[in-house]
């Protein structure tokens, strides 16, 4: 298997990566599109955080590199604003490795 990392995209209606108006309704059919796209760019959709009001989405995915994600992306034609990889960083993460140390 591939090793997977994780990374972050956002989306933001003021920057015009977020559809003006989008309702949940709206929402939950493009992300079966959205999911299908990702499957074929071996991307792993793990969730997404959205502001309907605000017009905002932080959505949370696996994948080979962040040129997955963009083609995932592509392939439904959603802009983005950026895509960052990240890692965790719980509280646990940190006061283990503060101990260990």
């Amino acid at each position: 298997m591939q090793r997977m990392k994780f990374f972050i995209d956002t989306h933001d209606r003021s920057s015009e990566t977020f559809p003006a108006g989008l309702t949940p309704a709206q929402f939950e059919l493009f992300f079966a599109q959205y999911e299908q796209a990702c499957y074929a760019e071996g991307v792993v959709p793990l969730r997404v955080h959205v502001g309907y009001e605000e017009g905002k989405a932080f959505c949370f995915t696996m994948a080979p590199d962040a040129e997955a994600v963009r083609r995932a992306h592509e392939r439904v034609g959603l802009p983005f604003e950026c895509i960052t990889e990240v890692t965790t960083a719980t509280p646990g993460d940190t006061f283990f490795r503060r101990a260990a140390a």
